[in-house]
């Protein structure tokens, strides 16, 4: 059965906002100023281009490819399934690490102390939920969420800029180039959202018209949160935004605001929340794309005839990062998720280059800066992430190299 199109243009930027404008803007500040120092807009400048010219391949290709799956639906199309499988399975094992961080996240504001992991366990538990009701459903949560984090993140904007003048700190560490590529890595791993919207495009009213136009302005507006939030953070707080916490917060009580922090704390609760569900939403539909192809347990294929959205799929992944929050420290996990999110957009980038004709909506010399930039960044992260994401993926490899064989015989 297929799914419903239900989704407007308004509906699918809230949900790519939902997903980029998350837990990242309030914690990513301490260690991306950590390594990229004096150069942490130059930082965020090359994560926001790589991310562009990423969210232009994806566009062209949802444009053609209106199916749920996203690059792993577009691989399998345009370079063959075995791409296909390696960007799906890329993207899945690295959000569902980037689920349980947000939900440990959310309970790290939203709890008191002992009660992080019961509450991070909930919150997956509801959400998960809401996605079984319905997409409209999660539309409609994820715009309230998004309106939450927007609001707080005003705030400390207006503060941020409203006290640089009169605040005093110690400068930024110097830039290094190294250092400047491997603070852009960190900064893309919050851009990485905007996927989102595609891996839904069997739910969007006029895909070839709204996936394309949404993924744009989600990504453009979330660059000027990043920005504005980026140069507030870094004038107000300076080095000492590097031994931070809770950057966002210390900005306000530095600007002499100490009563305004309890607003970012649920502005960061809800920006943990929107991101978790936009998460679980993107997973589901993955891995319902994969399922449909029998590259993972064709048991999750099932669609709800009621709310018509994968529920199989949707508690099978909320399970998955239930155990997770519940036997694993994440703080480690964000160089695994970027090692499976850039290798997701690296493919991503070779399946947009390889159409032609009236499919390309884009010059080709952008997915080969997409691609580039996918590359050199994957290199920046910790050896022991990449070392590890490396074996997940050949893990995934062989476990379909075998049902493969099976299927032969």
């Amino acid at each position: 059965m297929p799914l419903a199109r239900r989704l407007t243009l308004g509906d699918a930027v809230a949900i790519g906002l939902g997903s980029m404008i998350g837990a990242g803007v309030f914690a990513v500040w301490a260690p991306a100023v950590g390594v990229a120092g004096s150069g942490i807009l130059v930082a965020l400048a090359i994560a926001a281009v790589v991310a562009y010219c990423n969210a232009t391949a994806s566009a062209q290709l949802a444009a053609v490819h209106p199916v749920a799956g996203g690059t792993y639906a577009y691989a399998r199309a345009e370079i063959g399934p075995w791409w296909g499988f390696i960007a799906g399975w890329s993207f899945v094992i690295g959000k569902i690490a980037s689920c349980a961080a947000m939900a440990m996240t959310f309970a790290a504001y939203a709890a008191p102390e002992g009660w992080q992991v019961p509450v991070a366990v909930v919150a997956v538990a509801a959400l998960a939920a809401v996605n079984c009701f319905g997409v409209t459903r999660t539309a409609l949560l994820t715009r309230v969420l998004v309106t939450c984090s927007l609001l707080g993140l005003a705030v400390v904007v207006a503060v941020g800029l409203g006290s640089a003048s009169d605040a005093s700190h110690a400068p930024l560490p110097d830039a290094s180039a190294y250092g400047v590529l491997q603070g852009a890595g960190l900064l893309f791993f919050a851009f990485a959202g905007y996927a989102r919207i595609a891996t839904m495009g069997e739910e969007v009213v006029d895909p070839a018209k709204t996936i394309p136009r949404a993924i744009v302005l989600a990504l453009g507006g979330a660059v000027v949160v990043y920005a504005l939030v980026g140069v507030a953070v870094v004038q107000v707080l300076g080095a000492n935004v590097i031994d931070s916490t809770a950057p966002l917060a210390d900005l306000l009580v530095s600007a002499g605001w100490p009563a305004l922090a309890p607003i970012i704390r649920v502005a960061a609760a809800a920006a943990s929340l929107g991101a978790l569900l936009a998460l679980l939403t993107g997973i589901g539909r993955t891995t319902l794309a994969m399922a449909r192809e029998g590259d993972v347990p064709r048991f999750l294929a099932k669609v709800g005839v009621r709310h018509q959205v994968p529920q199989r799929a949707e508690i099978a992944v909320a399970v998955v990062v239930i155990a997770i929050v519940l036997v694993a420290d994440l703080r480690d996990a964000i160089g695994f998720s970027s090692f499976g999110v850039l290798l997701y957009y690296l493919i991503a980038n070779a399946a947009a280059f390889r159409q032609t004709g009236s499919a390309r909506r884009y010059p080709r010399a952008l997915q080969v800066v997409g691609a580039l930039g996918c590359l050199v960044l994957v290199n920046s992260l910790p050896v022991v992430a990449s070392l590890v994401g490396t074996a997940v993926v050949a893990l995934g490899v062989g476990y379909r190299m075998l049902r493969l064989r099976l299927a032969r015989r």
